[in-house]
């Protein structure tokens, strides 16, 4: 591991703890406020990308951030389509 992947990897790994924050969130609240589905998406799909990026560079710390991040986006989009389909519905 290098220093630049070090710190890349921490960025990636708090990054993905504050997305789970957003998760619970979106959790407590049951809907979506203040932010866009397709922005969100976007997000999501750069973050898989990483999943790619980071092992072909050999950064695997930043790999480890990306997952998680990767995870917790794809769970926040899914929840806020439940939510915003729920909420469509009633």
């Amino acid at each position: 591991m290098n220093k630049s992947d070090a710190i890349n990897g921490i960025y990636e790994l708090i990054g993905g703890l504050f997305l789970l924050q957003n998760c619970f969130r979106l959790y407590r609240d049951k809907e979506v406020k203040g932010i866009t589905l397709p922005a969100a998406t976007f997000f999501a799909t750069w973050s898989w990308w990483n999943l790619y990026y980071y092992p072909s560079l050999n950064q695997w710390l930043s790999f480890s951030g990306a997952l998680l991040i990767a995870v917790t986006n794809a769970t926040w989009v899914i929840m806020a389509m439940y939510y915003t389909t729920r909420k469509n519905h009633e």
